[in-house]
């Protein structure tokens, strides 16, 4: 994509890379693709932008909701909707796809909107405090799986690939819990331009890697790539200025 496009063309020209995306999921069999389409942290941009933002989602759901239907997408949304500053429109949209989708299998779409890795810790944090000060929650019976079953969507197995695309080299808040051990691959291709045929390539290069989670292995036959089926992948895209934005 030019590099000289506004910040909002670079959202909108973003629409045809998610879409292609999903096909492409679909084609490879994916059950789960996560996408960041609203961090947190992207209110502290400019107001018009933002409001391009909110205006967007609502349009490309009124849009392309019947047509991921179509398709057999299940649409689950994460993060905080409860948040004041999010619009009414934007929250009864993804209400109506949500519930219009929800018998849907082939592939289980993920989309945090108003979310953050942190927050969604945090939401969790008080909502087992605040379980403990009513006597239902024993805090010393407090583990792992407490933390993991008050996420936005316990339901949603760890990503095991993270995919960072237009050349960053984090993940800006994204998914922090569950991509613990989620393999990562930075692409240097921008979100306009990123396609299925690169989300095949990425999820290549995750098949050739040995996970390990933490144990120790022997040396591996490297006549004999490990193998593997489609992984759940998460993706943190932004617009082609992504380098600029976080």
């Amino acid at each position: 994509m030019p590099g000289g496009l506004h910040r909002t063309a670079g959202h909108a020209a973003g629409e045809p890379a998610l879409f292609d995306v999903i096909e492409g999921a679909l084609e490879i069999g994916l059950e789960w693709l996560t996408v960041y389409t609203f961090s947190t942290e992207n209110w502290s941009r400019d107001p018009e932008e933002v409001e391009f933002l909110m205006q967007f989602n609502v349009d490309l759901l009124e849009r392309r909701r019947d047509d991921l239907h179509e398709m057999g997408v299940r649409l689950i949304f994460i993060g905080d909707h409860d948040d004041p500053r999010v619009p009414d429109a934007v929250r009864s949209r993804m209400a109506a796809a949500q519930e219009l989708t929800r018998d849907n299998r082939d592939l289980n779409m993920v989309y945090a909107f108003n979310y953050g890795g942190r927050a969604e810790i945090a939401a969790a944090a008080r909502r087992i405090a605040l379980e403990a000060v009513a006597d239902d929650l024993d805090p010393a019976a407090v583990n792992i799986e407490t933390v993991a079953r008050r996420l936005y969507l316990p339901e949603m197995p760890d990503p095991d690939l993270v995919i960072r695309t237009s050349g960053e080299h984090r993940t800006s808040n994204f998914l922090l819990w569950q991509a613990a051990y989620s393999e990562l691959v930075f692409t240097p291709v921008l979100w306009p331009d990123f396609d299925r045929h690169e989300l095949v390539r990425c999820i290549a290069e995750y098949q050739a890697r040995d996970r390990r989670y933490g144990g120790a292995v022997d040396t591996p036959d490297i006549s004999s790539p490990p193998s593997g089926g489609a992984p759940h992948a998460s993706s943190p895209p932004r617009s082609g200025r992504d380098a600029e934005e976080r």
